[in-house]
């Protein structure tokens, strides 16, 4: 099963995503690790993505679109995977479904993660992240064992610069202007799911456990089974 997880920074997906992988063992495959995975190992689209990031621009949508391709054609023995944080574009959509049809692993479901304003600021204004290995800490909902220690590997824990109520009031803009159409893009499809990313990580996890039944793969085949007459 093939699954997008779209929603606003703050919005819970990747903490599901981490879930999900832990319990049903699909393989989370997170825009963000993969590219830092890449930069840190030196490799070819690693050091493309790294000549834009050092001049504090954004990847260019060719070069994200290759690293995920790149890193989905070699899990290609586990064909359960999320996408979290990718596509973030109908562009980058497109590309994806064009390929993963050639692979034939079509996305399946896309789950967006609708979280409110309040919610989104609580949450990224009390983040943490490990300065080396990039894993993410709550101060309140999931604080780490040792007080500013990462768990994992034992290194500092940091706060992003952008991760203040005024900075994330205009990322939050940014991304529902861009995400709108993307949103939009997959309803079409008959693929979109929405869930709450308000509720505590234990709900929002019961509520997806429910969506991601036989029934709704079911109910997909026969619309699209319709579709082809």
């Amino acid at each position: 099963m093939q699954i997008v997880f779209l929603g606003p920074p703050g919005a819970g997906k990747g903490t599901q995503a981490v879930m999900l992988a832990d319990k049903k063992g699909f393989l989370h495959l997170s825009t963000g690790d993969i590219l830092r995975e890449n930069v840190k190992n030196g490799t070819l689209i690693g050091k493309k993505a790294k000549a834009f990031m050092d001049k504090g621009e954004l990847v260019p949508d060719n070069i994200v679109i290759e690293m995920m391709l790149d890193t989905i054609k070699n899990t290609r023995s586990h064909e359960d995977f999320i996408l979290d944080g990718f596509p973030r574009t109908v562009y980058q959509a497109n590309n994806l479904d064009r390929e993963l049809n050639k692979l034939k692993l079509p996305i399946d479901m896309v789950v967006y993660f609708k979280a409110s304003i309040k919610t989104v600021i609580l949450r990224l204004t009390d983040r943490r992240l490990c300065s080396k290995c990039g894993a993410s800490y709550h101060i309140t909902n999931m604080p780490p064992k040792k007080q500013g220690v990462c768990d994992k590997c034992g290194s500092e824990l940091y706060q992003r610069k952008d991760d203040s109520e005024k900075t994330i009031k205009k990322r939050l803009e940014v991304y529902n202007s861009q995400t709108k159409e993307l949103i939009d893009y997959y309803k079409s499809q008959g693929i979109l799911k929405e869930v709450s990313g308000d509720m505590e990580a234990s709900k929002v996890y019961s509520e997806l456990s429910e969506i991601l039944t036989p029934p709704f793969l079911l109910q997909r085949d026969a619309s699209k089974q319709k579709e082809l007459g």
